[in-house]
């Protein structure tokens, strides 16, 4: 595995947020100088499902949150430091019981 990326250089980033689920999942997007885009955001407590157009890596940055991929019926836990990836046109179920999640999501294409 990679290691997490604490800090990103040359990157704009886009001030309106991406408001989900009245404010439990607020994001932003960066664009890199190379024309990647990521989004940076924090979840609240809550479980929220996510549909996907690009496959996706999700950075968890600071807090613990349980992952239950579309098609699984498994649900991972995952903590700071760790990453895990969603497949393209696919989705995932992400629940945070307590205190807040922060990621960083990079779209694979």
């Amino acid at each position: 595995m990679d290691k997490i990326t604490q800090d990103i250089s040359n990157a704009k980033i886009t001030l309106k947020a991406n408001v989900y689920f009245d404010g439990g999942v607020v994001s932003h997007t960066l664009l890199l100088s190379d024309g990647t885009k990521k989004t940076v955001g924090v979840i609240r407590p809550g479980k929220y499902h996510f549909g996907t157009d690009a496959a996706e890596r999700m950075d968890v940055i600071a807090g613990t949150c349980a992952v239950k991929l579309d098609g699984s019926n498994d649900w991972k836990t995952y903590g700071a430091g760790q990453t895990f990836f969603i497949k393209a046109k696919s989705g995932f179920d992400i629940e945070v019981k307590e205190g807040l999640a922060e990621y960083l999501c990079s779209f694979e294409g």
